[in-house]
C-alpha cells in the first residue's frame, strides 16, 4: 500500500487499520509510507505486530527509509530510477549492491520482492534482468 506524502503517522488511527486489515486479510501486506513520521521508533513495533513490511523505496523520502523495516518476513524494494524519476537506469555499482542487500535478506521463511518502476524508456527490463543474474551467478 503506498501512502499519499501528506499521511502523517497517527498511532491510534494505523492500528486500527492494520489489525481491521488483519482480520479480513492473511496475505502479505508492505507499505509504503511517504511522509517522514512514518520513520520513527514506534511504527516497526507496529508493523512487526501486524506482519506488515515496510517498503524500501527509491528514490528515499527520509534517511531511515534506505532500509526495510517492519516485518522482517517480507522485505519489499521498489525502484523508481534515480536521479530522474520512472526514466533513469541505475548503474552496475547499484544494481551489485541491491544485489547483495537482497541476498542479506533472503533469510529462511522471508519473501523478498524486487519491483523496477523506472518503466518510461524502458530500463526497468534491463535493470532487472542485471539484478537476476547478479542472483543467479550468470
Amino acid at each position: 500500500m503506498q501512502l499519499p506524502p501528506s499521511l502523517a503517522f497517527d498511532a491510534t488511527l494505523a492500528q486500527d487499520f492494520l489489525h481491521l486489515l488483519r482480520e479480513r486479510h492473511s496475505g502479505p501486506v508492505a507499505l509504503e509510507p511517504r511522509h517522514a513520521s512514518w520513520f520513527r521508533k514506534p511504527v516497526d513495533p507496529l508493523l512487526q505486530a501486524c506482519q506488515v513490511g515496510r517498503v524500501l523505496a527509491d528514490p528515499v523520502v527520509h534517511e531511515a527509509g534506505r532500509l526495510p523495516g517492519g516485518f522482517a518476513g517480507l522485505v519489499y524494494v521498489r525502484l523508481h530510477g534515480s536521479p530522474r524519476m520512472y526514466y533513469s537506469a541505475y548503474d552496475r555499482a547499484v544494481l551489485d549492491a541491491l544485489v547483495a542487500r537482497l541476498q542479506l535478506a533472503a533469510t529462511p521463511g522471508a519473501a523478498v520482492w524486487c519491483i523496477f518502476d523506472n518503466t518510461a524508456e524502458g530500463a526497468a527490463i534491463q535493470d532487472a534482468l542485471c539484478t537476476v543474474q547478479g542472483l543467479t551467478g550468470r
